[in-house]
């Protein structure tokens, strides 16, 4: 049994690591080495949050051994045993033998450190560079890389100066290997602390608001104005970056060296830019090599790598876009239903995606009414007061785990209480939940922060490579000074507790910091301390006041410009939701058209057809002449005859657009006959 309990979390864990990145990634479109790699860094860092319980409960068994093989004053090699509270030991359930954790954390621990400081930071710089052989990607990481490696690598040597010059120290390989876990967990426990002050207020708070259905529709509408701006300016980058293809493909001919880099960026570009622009490309002209106007190979490098990132930009903004439209239309049905008299629950808009039939059994309307408008709000309020509790008592013990005589840490008053009966159960539940609570709050964190468009993590697949490999790194730094602090909590780290016992196997691989005194008994004591003006600041939202004061619009109830949002984003889905409703009324008139109609229908498309292709022929014989500039013009005329037969929708004048001609409409700058233009007509006011 105690092998399957540790075999059993091992498989879990990669399943779960595996879930969330098919969440967040994109398994088709992605590199597989990219995909490994952050697949691997989820994994071991999770693995860790998850086994960490086990070997405290297996820690515990081992000193009762030792306490019972030895009489309560006897040494027992190199610690000193305590006689337990029964004269025998029970073996927990999940007891691992001897030998085997020490192995697994030190395979464990040290392939995520070379995984956080060396292989992710370089593969960042690959997946991100626009070289267009192995080659050259390799060398502008190794470029870009260099700088990185190099700060840490001068820190690595300060310590290792430090300890060279203190005569207290004798320089050993063990001592060696401790100062550099300890310049890691150094930084780890850095960025630990400022994202668990965060997480510790905002994740309780998101919580309690999600039960205000208001506060939601409002950020809902505020988001929305803000994702359409980054729409708009993606869809304008995407165009700009489009010329500066279509214009480079034009200059460079089939037959000229960089054609081939050229077409590598031609394959990255969307398909309807792919279409265009080969329409343009006369393969035929041959480059004369007299001209020396020619971008070069470095130009191109840079223009593929705008590519790729403009694409990947577009394409998340369009999906998040489409997403959010269906989170505030679901909203707006729960404020309607709230005062429904039937008790039924009703959609305005049908699911685009075919639902289970066993969900449609048992969620019916009348139960989601009840779950949506009665019960839902009293969930999360009833949520967000139990994650209040834990995290005052995270900052609780966060400020008093340093106070041995007495106890004053709950987390450590509860694993001793639980330590006297043998109660391994409690002690692994109890140890479980506390690393798992602090782990949400630092991963949510790190799901939830932004680093302009650099550093983001999208869901349904929109991640790019190099957020997926930040994030990654970012686990791979956290978890062990995570764990530590998890261990010192409870007083399971001897550094903390001060007592002479048997180490957990993760803290003895991890090393004693008294090799480092300064670090051991300052900062890893006192600076978790900061824990508490980071919850201070963030209950008042200092972050977000000092962000939108620098020009970053964050949703704040009393700022004007949230409300100039809120309206802004109101209307974005009013008229999102006007056009749905428009298609949706179309495609039903389509359909009672056919079911009525359909052999009449058939024929007058029949003729319609024939009226088309005799129409196109003529307008092709006739190029050549004078008014062939008209017979656009009186096609036009002849389709808006037969409207009604080809069963087109009217026209409303409140879209976008009211070119409803397939033969006259813009999908972009360029023209079906091949001609490019720098601003069309039809689009100059889509912006306003």
């Amino acid at each position: 049994m105690s092998g399957a309990a540790l075999g059993l979390e091992i498989v879990f864990v990669f399943f779960l690591a595996l879930f969330l990145l098919h969440r967040y990634g994109d398994f088709k479109k992605q590199h597989r080495l990219v995909i490994i790699a952050t697949l691997l860094a989820w994994y071991l860092c999770f693995l860790i949050v998850f086994i960490l319980p086990l070997d405290v409960s297996t820690t515990i068994y081992n000193r009762c051994k030792l306490a019972v093989n030895s009489s309560p004053a006897e040494s027992n090699g190199s610690y000193v045993t305590l006689a337990p509270s029964k004269q025998k030991c029970f073996k927990p359930w999940s007891y691992i033998p001897s030998g085997i954790m020490p192995i697994f954390w030190r395979v464990v621990y040290w392939t995520s450190q070379f995984l956080t400081w060396i292989l992710l930071p370089f593969m960042q710089s690959y997946a991100r560079s626009g070289g267009f052989s192995i080659t050259g990607k390799i060398k502008t990481a190794l470029i870009e890389n260099a700088i990185y490696y190099g700060t840490y690598l001068l820190i690595f040597g300060a310590f290792l100066i430090y300890v060279a010059v203190n005569p207290n120290f004798n320089l050993q390989w063990n001592q060696l290997q401790t100062i550099g876990i300890a310049a890691a967990n150094t930084w780890g426990l850095f960025l630990l602390v400022l994202l668990l002050g965060y997480g510790l207020v905002e994740i309780p708070r998101s919580h309690w608001n999600g039960a205000k259905r208001g506060y939601l529709l409002m950020k809902t509408y505020f988001k929305a104005a803000k994702l359409m701006t980054e729409k708009v300016d993606a869809e304008e980058n995407l165009e700009d970056i489009m010329e500066e293809v279509r214009k480079v493909s034009e200059s460079i001919k089939y037959n000229h060296p960089l054609r081939r880099c050229v077409d590598t960026i031609l394959k990255k570009c969307p398909t309807e830019y792919q279409e265009r622009m080969g329409r343009n490309m006369d393969d035929y002209e041959d480059f004369d090599e007299r001209q020396n106007n020619y971008p070069s190979e470095k130009s191109l490098v840079k223009l593929h790598k705008q590519v790729i990132y403009s694409v990947q930009r577009h394409r998340r903004t369009q999906v998040q876009w489409q997403i959010l439209l269906e989170q505030a239309f679901y909203l707006e049905d729960v404020a309607k239903n709230e005062t429904s008299a039937t008790r039924q629950f009703v959609h305005t808009f049908h699911s685009q995606e075919p639902e289970n039939k066993i969900i449609q059994y048992f969620y019916t309307p009348t139960v989601e009414w009840y779950w949506e408008c009665l019960l839902r709000p009293w969930f999360y309020r009833v949520l967000a007061v139990v994650l209040a509790m834990f995290s005052v008592i995270v900052v609780w013990s966060e400020c008093t785990f340093f106070s041995t005589n007495p106890v004053l840490s709950l987390f450590a008053v509860f694993i001793q209480l639980a330590e006297k009966t043998y109660n391994y159960i409690y002690i692994e539940m109890a140890c479980f939940l506390t690393i798992f609570f602090l782990s949400i709050c630092v991963y949510s964190t790190v799901f939830r922060i932004r680093v302009f468009n650099y550093y983001y993590l999208a869901s349904h697949h929109q991640t790019d490579a190099y957020s997926l490999l930040f994030s990654g790194m970012l686990f791979c730094r956290l978890t062990p000074p995570l764990c530590l602090n998890f261990l010192g909590l409870t007083h399971m780290d001897a550094t903390i507790s001060h007592k002479n016992t048997q180490p957990t196997a993760y803290t003895s691989i991890m090393g004693s910091m008294r090799v480092l005194s300064f670090i051991a008994d300052g900062f890893y004591i006192y600076y978790p301390m900061l824990v508490v003006i980071l919850c201070i600041a963030t209950y008042f939202s200092l972050g977000t006041r000092c962000l939108n004061l620098l020009g970053f619009q964050q949703f704040m109830g009393d700022s004007e410009m949230t409300s100039d949002l809120i309206d802004e984003g109101k209307e974005l889905i009013r008229r999102e939701k006007r056009k749905r409703q428009r298609q949706e009324e179309g495609e039903n008139r389509r359909r009672e058209w056919k079911e009525r109609y359909g052999n009449r229908d058939d024929s007058t498309r029949n003729r319609v057809v024939h009226t088309d292709q005799k129409e196109s022929s003529f307008s092709e014989t006739s190029t050549n002449r004078p008014l062939s500039k008209y017979t656009r013009s009186n096609g036009r005329t002849e389709r808006d005859r037969i409207e009604l037969l080809q069963d087109a929708e009217p026209l409303d004048f409140n879209a976008d657009s009211v070119n409803d001609d397939p033969l006259e409409s813009d999908s972009g700058r360029y023209q079906p006959g091949g001609r490019y233009l720098s601003m069309s007509r039809s689009k100059i006011f889509d912006d306003v």
